[in-house]
């Protein structure tokens, strides 16, 4: 809570104060980190480079051309795209450095000050500050705010290459990879009103069984329009048992005589 006053009481100093224009600044800003990145771009392993160089500039680590330190902590599950890439550097940065669940912490706080703070939520989308600039400030807040390194490097990174007008997208990526490495499991249930005591129980005892050490993080949905039953979804897999979709089923059949001794078969079946 305080640090997440810190922040609150930071932020505001800085976005009023951002300096608008600065085309000495802007066209000054090539960084080496930049020209490492172009180089790599040419490289027919673009790819593979790609996330090693993004993790050595969150990391700090330079000491080879790749700068890159091998995972000591095993990447739970591959992300694809920009935003998992930014999302898997972030993570071997952090657990390399010991500071997963700081720098998870630290991520999340600053999405939710940017959807309490409009100024804030600006300042990340706006592209017309120079790119020297949002770089300065994003570090200047990030030290009064006391975060990791790790946390620092990320945010400036971002600001280098104006991308943290995806900070939202790449910290739910973090979160999947996190919750991975954790071995949790995001459980979604959808009822149409919270399920008794009783029932909740036995939900929870059968996806104790369904997956063996792992932990289920249930989310709960309310929608009527199910009208009755539940509907359980989990690392992509789908159990929908709500009556509407069996209302749906029996419909078909009916509307086809021929099948409906094989749905009456079918339901027997469920239950021997």
């Amino acid at each position: 809570m305080a640090m997440a006053g810190r922040f609150r009481s930071n932020i505001s100093f800085f976005v009023r104060n951002l300096v608008r224009s600065d085309p000495v600044a802007a066209s000054a800003s090539v960084s080496a980190n930049q020209k490492r990145l172009r180089n790599f771009s040419s490289d027919s392993n673009w790819k593979e480079a790609y996330v090693p160089v993004i993790t050595s500039m969150i990391s700090g680590t330079h000491g080879s051309e790749m700068g890159w330190e091998k995972p000591k902590v095993k990447v739970p599950k591959k992300l694809f795209g920009g935003m998992g890439n930014y999302a898997t550097s972030l993570f071997v940065a952090a657990a390399n450095s010991k500071k997963l669940e700081k720098v998870e912490s630290e991520v999340l706080e600053i999405i939710d000050n940017s959807k309490k703070d409009p100024e804030f939520s600006e300042f990340l989308k706006d592209l017309s500050i120079p790119r020297k600039t949002r770089v300065k400030y994003v570090q200047d807040l990030c030290v009064k705010s006391g975060y990791s390194d790790i946390t620092t490097n990320f945010l400036s990174v971002l600001a280098e290459y104006s991308r943290l007008r995806y900070l939202e997208k790449i910290s739910q990526r973090l979160l999947e990879l996190t919750r991975a490495h954790k071995g949790e499991v995001i459980v979604t249930v959808t009822t149409v009103c919270p399920l008794p005591a009783e029932e909740d129980k036995l939900l929870k005892d059968t996806l104790k069984e369904v997956l063996p050490g792992k932990t289920a993080i249930i989310e709960q949905k309310i929608d009527p329009s199910i009208l009755g039953g539940i509907i359980v979804e989990f690392d992509q897999k789908l159990l929908d048992a709500s009556i509407k979709t069996k209302a749906l089923e029996m419909e078909q059949f009916l509307r086809e005589p021929g099948n409906f001794d094989a749905f009456v078969k079918s339901e027997e079946a469920k239950y021997k």
